[in-house]
């Protein structure tokens, strides 16, 4: 079983990883890791704030990790930003059958209402170097645009509005 967990930047993805390596004893692949391990090798110019260039350039090399891990019988879970929203296309039936995928999306209600929480778990797995730049409104901005693409594209999210509770059941 392949779980992606995808969506906008402090909504839980890593934690939910985690929580899931502890619960399932399913490995996970944090797409931040693989990123930076890229760019701190040389082996891309791209830079941290190249999200839409890091996607294209990344995501060939996660799905075929995610084939790999399906044809070797293996479950792992997948999570970072770089997962785009027609990741079906990349897939046959056989691949798809064995991948959950998962968007989390905070409401413009939960932003408003939890904003310094969020900041406060921000560090909650990994250690941020610099969160300067996440303000209310660039996370009611992303959160919306997210929102809107994973509804456009039809694909599974699970929308965090009155509190934050999410529970997979892989089952």
């Amino acid at each position: 079983m392949i779980i992606l967990i995808t969506g906008a930047s402090h909504t839980g993805k890593t934690a939910l990883a985690q929580k899931l390596l502890e619960k399932y004893k399913y490995p996970y692949l944090s797409i931040d890791h693989l990123k930076m391990g890229l760019i701190r090798s040389g082996n891309t110019e791209l830079t941290p704030m190249d999200d839409n260039e890091l996607t294209q350039y990344l995501w060939p090399i996660v799905r075929e990790i995610i084939k790999t891990a399906i044809e070797n019988k293996q479950n792992l879970v997948v999570e970072g930003c770089y997962i785009p929203f027609d990741w079906q296309k990349d897939f046959g039936r056989e691949y798809i059958e064995a991948i959950k995928y998962y968007c989390l999306v905070m409401s413009e209600n939960y932003i408003k209402n939890n904003f310094a929480d969020i900041k406060k778990y921000a560090n909650v797995i990994e250690k941020r170097l610099d969160d300067e730049c996440y303000t209310l409104e660039s996370v009611l901005e992303d959160n919306a645009e997210i929102l809107k693409l994973a509804q456009m594209h039809k694909v599974n999210y699970i929308f965090i509005d009155d509190k934050y509770e999410i529970d997979i059941s892989l089952s």
